[in-house]
């Protein structure tokens, strides 16, 4: 699989904004050491080596910032919600930190030391995020892109309508191509009858995204390899869909394109890889959250009597289409299916208990899920299972749903960090187009990625029902 589609899902804004902050983060503790001790080796003749502290302290604080999404780059973010997400990952690192201090005195540090390290990262932090925020939105990072083709598919390229689904991105103009259905205006500006090379050129694009209706006799080779060999990329639209949404477009896709394009595949060594972290983090959610899981079994008896189940096993479809029982805390009544039909769960839906609400906002409900995983039935991430009687439908109706079961299903996914809560076909259709990217692209990063980011979901309780 090539470099770029690995790290696709990490953009360039976001990778110098980590670099600066990483750096900020991994100084903090020296400047500390500087400002309480008058210099460094005074400090590491009190205290130790400062690289293994300054190592674990910025590193658990960098993926503290993670997980509360600060680095999610189709987000809009504003100044005030910045500060909150830093100061939620400031406590949630504290709280790591002071766990590891326990177990591994070695790299403890004193409070006045940690004290000073926060308030200066803090400063910087909030400095270069109002310094990001100002400027990422203006042309700093984008990439310059020349549209050929105005037609039917182009058009997709106007349903990135937020300004936070076009920060990777600026059209600096469309070109009508043979064979484009109907010539539509994509940004305003429509460029005739000229090379696209001398366009491209006169323009400054950076790349040129191929979105003609009909390719049949009608690409300009000659003038797209002359752009190719002066550096100025030339990609498919579907793959700049992909690129800057993070989604496979399924009302563009052709079976020719999923067969010839990169990914779709996964390796033995991919499968085993996945299978140990899936045992291991699996085991070790069920030492830590027992506990939990004692206490929620408890409030569950309380509510509903003392002979209410806790769990609740629903069949769902997982790996190549085999049919087992998901595990979840029982969150609704007894009878919420009385009649036996599956019913997709609403915005506030009058089934769940009160023990239930507070278990499906948190997503506690889904612990047990872990048991799944051990087992093997499931994974840690991978498109979420869905009950055979939605599968049947959807995959009469819907293209390619079927290729979601290609993989584990998994506890969290993709789709679940994009998507609010499916509760209808058109919602099942937008996840299955997450879940696609996902498929064709899943990697350890991209698990990593989707992990992390997980936490900023329970977090604020996105799409929760």
């Amino acid at each position: 699989m090539p470099a770029w589609s690995i790290n696709k899902s990490i953009r360039t804004p976001l990778l110098i904004l980590g670099i600066v902050e990483l750096l900020i983060l991994l100084s903090s503790l020296y400047v500390a050491a500087i400002i309480l001790y008058g210099d460094i080796n005074t400090c590491e003749e009190d205290l130790g080596s400062l690289v293994p502290k300054a190592t674990l302290f910025s590193l658990v604080l960098f993926v503290s910032f993670i997980s509360t999404g600060l680095y999610q780059f189709h987000q809009r973010i504003y100044y005030h919600e910045v500060l909150v997400r830093i100061l939620v990952g400031f406590v949630l690192a504290a709280i790591t930190l002071a766990t590891i201090f326990y177990v591994w005195p070695l790299v403890l540090v004193s409070r006045e030391m940690g004290a000073t390290a926060y308030l200066y990262a803090l400063l910087l932090l909030l400095a270069v995020r109002f310094f990001f925020l100002r400027h990422v939105d203006e042309n700093v990072f984008r990439r310059r892109t020349l549209v050929f083709g105005a037609g039917r598919r182009a058009n997709a390229i106007a349903d990135l309508r937020r300004k936070a689904d076009r920060r990777g991105f600026k059209i600096v103009g469309s070109v009508p191509a043979p064979g484009d259905s109907q010539v539509l205006e994509i940004n305003g500006v429509l460029i005739r009858d000229k090379p696209v090379d001398w366009l491209a050129e006169e323009t400054g694009a950076d790349e040129i995204v191929i979105a003609m209706d009909d390719r049949r006799g009608n690409l300009p080779i000659r003038e797209l390899l002359n752009c190719k060999l002066r550096g100025i990329e030339v990609i498919d639209l579907l793959e700049f869909l992909e690129r800057e949404s993070g989604k496979i477009r399924i009302d563009l896709v052709n079976p020719g394109w999923l067969i010839f394009s990169h990914g779709f595949r996964i390796s033995r060594f991919r499968r085993v890889i996945k299978r140990i972290v899936d045992l291991v983090v699996g085991s070790a959610i069920v030492l830590v959250t027992w506990p939990f899981m004692l206490m929620i079994s408890l409030a569950i008896k309380i509510e509903d009597g003392i002979r209410a189940p806790v769990l609740y096993r629903q069949t769902r479809v997982g790996y190549r289409g085999e049919q087992f029982d998901v595990l979840k805390f029982r969150s609704m009544r007894e009878d919420a299916e009385a009649d036996g039909k599956a019913v997709w769960a609403e915005e506030n839906d009058a089934r769940v208990t009160r023990v239930g609400y507070c278990l499906r906002k948190f997503r506690l409900d889904e612990i047990p899920q872990a048991f799944n995983v051990m087992s093997g039935q499931m994974s840690l991430v991978g498109p979420r299972p869905e009950r055979p009687e939605f599968v049947g439908h959807l995959s009469e109706t819907v293209p390619y749903y079927s290729e979601r079961h290609t993989v584990k299903p998994g506890v969290t996914g993709w789709a679940q960090i994009h998507c609010p809560y499916g509760a209808s076909e058109e919602d099942a259709v937008e996840k299955l187009q997450y879940d696609l990217y996902y498929v064709k692209n899943h990697n350890i990063i991209l698990d990593l990625i989707v992990i992390l980011q997980t936490v900023e979901v329970v977090l604020w309780g996105k799409g929760s029902r």
